[in-house]
């Protein structure tokens, strides 16, 4: 029943993005006008956080902007970058479906959820970083130095002292690049198949209403967070990029999605009645 339902639901996305794609896959952040919107701080403040909010408005053909010093300063994508992770090792032959299951190995992690088998769904859904570092080795890091080069992502760099170079390494994005990247990856332009970028695409489906769906993903560096994303309308999608800093660490997770959802209820993306989590 849950597998049926699921079916359902994924057929209905794919149909209502194929057809708002087609009428907004020529809108691009920069072509759009931009609007600082400073009063957004009382939403940040609310949270007592420090941060930025970049906003593309496809409704209204227009780009919003909280913070904008801050929003063109790169950071480390931290699991945000399982959006294009997922793309290469599609790519490369290595994933090829979101049920294709990896073993846990035994190896305990702090996040319970990531201590047990994975899907790839399941490794979107609860950003199991054992899962990529293992899709990583395998890529190597020449080759996906590659793939950020042809995607233009951020500064492209896979350079790394220590740890994974998507977290602890020198690779870092803005949040207006950030929303670049999801407006190519929604209108289905980056330079990987069709049949791969929908896939991912449904891996970021999070929440759904009557006629609206939301995709998004968190990322977390331990010293900032970010929360990126769309919501698919049909007047538009509405893309967002958030970034705050951490400096509570677990206890300031919340406020990504917090913060997100307070603004996009403020534009009128998200209903005034959908549950803060």
């Amino acid at each position: 029943m849950w597998q049926s339902s699921f079916n359902i639901r994924l057929i209905i996305c794919i149909v209502l993005n194929l057809i708002v794609i087609n009428c907004y896959a020529d809108s691009r952040t920069s072509e759009l006008p931009w609007q600082e919107r400073p009063e957004w701080q009382q939403i940040f403040s609310a949270q007592q956080a420090n941060g930025t909010i970049v906003i593309a408005d496809l409704r209204q053909a227009q780009l919003l902007v909280y913070n904008a010093a801050r929003a063109a300063q790169r950071y480390t994508p931290a699991s945000t970058y399982k959006i294009p992770h997922t793309l290469m090792a599609l790519d490369a032959g290595m994933i090829s479906s979101a049920e294709q299951l990896f073993r846990w190995d035994g190896t305990e992690h702090s996040f319970k959820l990531h201590n047990q088998d994975q899907t790839l769904s399941s490794a979107m859904r609860y950003s199991a970083v054992w899962v990529y570092r293992e899709l990583a080795d395998v890529i190597g890091a020449a080759r996906a130095g590659q793939y950020l080069a042809k995607l233009a992502y951020g500064n492209a760099s896979v350079a790394t002292t220590e740890g994974d170079y998507w977290i602890d390494g020198e690779l870092a994005i803005s949040a207006f690049e950030q929303v670049k990247f999801l407006q190519d990856l929604y209108a289905e332009r980056l330079p990987f198949s069709m049949a791969h970028q929908q896939l991912v695409k449904t891996l970021l489906v999070n929440e759904q209403g009557e006629d609206w769906q939301l995709y998004a993903k968190t990322g977390w560096q331990g010293k900032y967070g970010w929360w990126v994303g769309w919501v698919a309308l049909p007047a538009g999608p509405v893309f967002f990029a958030l970034n705050i800093d951490t400096p509570n660490r677990l206890d300031d997770l919340p406020k990504r999605e917090l913060i997100g959802r307070a603004v996009l209820r403020a534009i009128n993306a998200l209903p005034e009645d959908q549950n803060q989590r």
